[in-house]
């Protein structure tokens, strides 16, 4: 079955600034889906057959955590099973304007931006604003960190950032500026569900920060808390 290809370059500015931050996407997952991606819907198919073997040894990862992907992705609306057997899947991939849930997230952006503009007529409550789901106010979070992960404190690059809860989502962690930091991949998927200051003493643990720089990040995270690292919205 063959479709007109889309825009590969727009799809990718998709895949990064909507997909990735709203559904909350590890390492391994974006890996998954961009490798199906790939192969069916930037060659123009709608549908790709594939077995998780191949897909494991395509991506270099065991299939242990590739189906653990694949199901995520498709209980997140990102991939549609067609079949399924032991000979292999069957799946529509979904580019990212197509998922419900990046649909519903440009009207959310759209009006936070519109909240952020400056000289809109309501006054602006940074204490209100969610600031994942618009790319500017996604980019004031990484500004704060002048280019460095929160965490590990290396340098980073647009490539390898990503905004992380401090007090993750599945413990009610908001979107505020409160509680989101710029953070590199690595440190993104190896915190998973722990919270900030448990994921910060097992860098001091395993000697990626020294006794100085663990009490300056903890004493980091009071101040975020207290709200005294605010992003500039200028």
């Amino acid at each position: 079955m063959t479709h007109k290809k889309p825009n590969a370059e727009l799809v990718w500015k998709q895949l990064e600034d909507q997909l990735v931050p709203r559904l909350r996407l590890s390492v391994i997952e974006r890996t998954v889906y961009s490798h199906l991606l790939r192969h069916s819907r930037l060659e123009g198919k709608l549908r790709l057959r594939f077995s998780l073997m191949w897909l494991a040894r395509s991506i270099r990862l065991s299939t242990g955590p590739v189906r653990r992907a694949v199901r995520r992705l498709v209980a997140q609306g990102a991939l549609r099973l067609v079949q399924r057997n032991k000979t292999g899947h069957v799946a529509e991939v979904r580019l990212p304007n197509e998922i419900r849930a990046v649909r519903r997230n440009r009207i959310e952006s759209r009006a936070a931006a519109e909240k952020a503009r400056p000289g809109s007529r309501a006054p602006l409550n940074i204490e209100q604003v969610d600031f994942l789901h618009s790319m500017p106010l996604r980019k004031a979070i990484h500004a704060r960190e002048r280019g460095h992960c929160f965490y590990c404190m290396r340098r980073t690059t647009p490539m390898v950032q990503c905004l992380d809860h401090v007090v993750p989502q599945a413990r009610l962690g908001r979107n505020s500026y409160r509680n989101l930091v710029s953070s590199c991949m690595e440190c993104n998927s190896q915190k998973g569900e722990r919270t900030a200051d448990d994921f910060l003493r097992r860098l001091y643990r395993e000697r990626r920060l020294t006794a100085a720089e663990l009490a300056a990040r903890l004493r980091a995270l009071d101040a975020l808390a207290s709200g005294k690292l605010r992003p500039s919205l200028a």
